[in-house]
């Protein structure tokens, strides 16, 4: 693992420091390695919704087509268990 330093005002370190206490993470630096993942993955939905605007579509999305998701869904779940 890499180490990297960064500066912050005492507002953003208190903040920081807040958020380590309020949501149980061990360091500072757990709390923005969970920042940046969570900023990857938001950075890959972007991607995928603008990979989906951008294509054709290829069918009705209505009330039917949800139905049959979620038939398939629960079809899925009941032969897994």
């Amino acid at each position: 693992m890499t180490t990297m330093n960064i500066s912050l005002p005492d507002s953003l370190k208190e903040f920081v420091d807040h958020q380590v206490t309020a949501a149980g993470y061990g360091t500072s630096s757990e709390y923005v390695r969970e920042l940046i993942r969570r900023d990857q993955d938001r950075l890959r939905l972007r991607g995928i919704l603008l990979e989906g605007a951008q294509s054709k579509p290829v069918g009705l999305a209505d009330a039917d087509y949800f139905a049959s998701l979620r038939s398939g869904i629960k079809k899925r779940l009941a032969v897994s268990k």
